[in-house]
């Protein structure tokens, strides 16, 4: 009897996890199109409301080492449906990663600033200078919604320093800025480290000429940060934010007034908590509804799960209302707004583990409390 009441709470358990998953709504699973793990998604509406969703396709597993391609998916739905896996970048068995998308609004053009390695290299080993190459620093385009992308064009030299071993752009969406006197302006946020000392600052990079060529923009001054989001606030200044490595377990954050050149010092925000985790940010200002900034991550302390949306009416000062997606596991995020001005989520998340796949949520601002 012991034996069959065990069997039948086995079964109960794998039916409920089953129907949890089931309420994912996964654009990309691990174990489809020939890759074991999809990860590291990004996310942008172009000027046509066609939805880009990036991410990493990971041939031999869940890790950050190997043959890692950029895929892409489109939806001209508000992401009710999804076009068939794209290629974006496929260089054999390397790593080509990190997808920061940005969209220059002016022409329609779609950026796409990303960074490769050799899938031989590890982290650690382009880190601890023991690598057979470094991270490098690449950019690409497309004309005609994300159809179709031009080759990578190598831009290392131009936003990375000598004594920096690896680095990373986003993974986010860039921004493209709105105030007079950077009006056009791209920002990508960026992290590095340094050779040597070994650590890990945040900074951006930017282009004033529509992503044609890029230049290195300000760095943090002090480091323990690293992946970050940036947004561009109505008075012109630029907002980072920041994944943390100190022991507060909460963002940091950090201003700029003249475009991403420079940074202030970094200050932590206390209602941010995370594990440790990248994040995402945008500005949300659409007609017919109050103007606010957007923050997403996993909201815990100690774990990555219980992926969370919040809102501030004030820049970021307070965050008093929040959407609680899923309580699972989750791990990195985008946020988009959609051409029918509703916001979404692009999250990495699963039942036992976030790395499952990459879900697509559309938001109810009536779920927000």
């Amino acid at each position: 009897m012991k034996s069959i009441l065990s069997f039948c709470m086995i079964c109960i358990l794998f039916l409920n996890n089953e129907i949890q998953a089931q309420g994912l709504n996964f654009i990309y699973k691990s174990g489809e199109n020939g890759y074991k793990s999809f990860r590291i998604p990004a996310i942008v509406n172009t000027n046509n409301g066609t939805l880009l969703a990036f991410a990493e396709a990971r041939k031999n597993g869940a890790s950050d080492k190997g043959d890692i391609d950029l895929v892409l998916k489109r939806s001209t739905d508000n992401g009710l449906s999804w076009s068939e896996m794209m290629i974006v970048w496929d260089d054999a068995d390397n790593t080509c990663g990190n997808p920061a998308p940005v969209v220059d609004h002016k022409t329609g053009r779609i950026v796409l600033l990303s960074t490769w390695n050799l899938g031989s290299d590890s982290e650690q080993m382009i880190i601890d200078g023991k690598s057979v190459d470094t991270r490098r620093i690449f950019v690409l385009n497309s004309s005609d919604d994300g159809k179709s992308w031009s080759k990578p064009k190598e831009i290392t030299t131009d936003v990375k320093k000598p004594n920096w071993t690896w680095y990373a752009t986003g993974p986010v969406n860039g921004i493209q800025l709105t105030s007079k006197k950077y009006n056009g302006r791209l920002v990508i946020p960026s992290d590095h480290i340094e050779a040597g000392t070994k650590k890990y600052y945040s900074h951006s990079i930017h282009s004033d000429d529509g992503g044609f060529t890029w230049k290195l923009g300000g760095r943090t001054p002090t480091d323990q940060v690293n992946e970050c989001t940036v947004v561009e606030l109505p008075s012109g200044e630029l907002l980072l934010n920041m994944r943390n490595y100190n022991s507060l377990r909460v963002r940091q954050t950090s201003r700029s007034k003249d475009g991403g050149e420079t940074w202030s010092a970094l200050k932590p925000d206390l209602t941010l908590i995370e594990p440790i985790c990248q994040a995402s940010m945008i500005w949300y200002d659409k007609k017919g509804r109050k103007p606010f900034l957007a923050f997403s991550n996993p909201a815990s302390s100690n774990s990555r799960s219980n992926m969370t949306v919040r809102i501030s009416y004030d820049k970021g000062k307070t965050w008093n209302l929040k959407n609680v997606l899923h309580e699972g596991p989750a791990a990195y995020s985008n946020l988009v707004v959609l051409p029918n001005s509703n916001l979404a989520c692009f999250y990495e998340a699963g039942i036992k583990s976030a790395n499952e796949g990459i879900v697509f949520q559309e938001l109810d601002f009536k779920d927000f409390k």
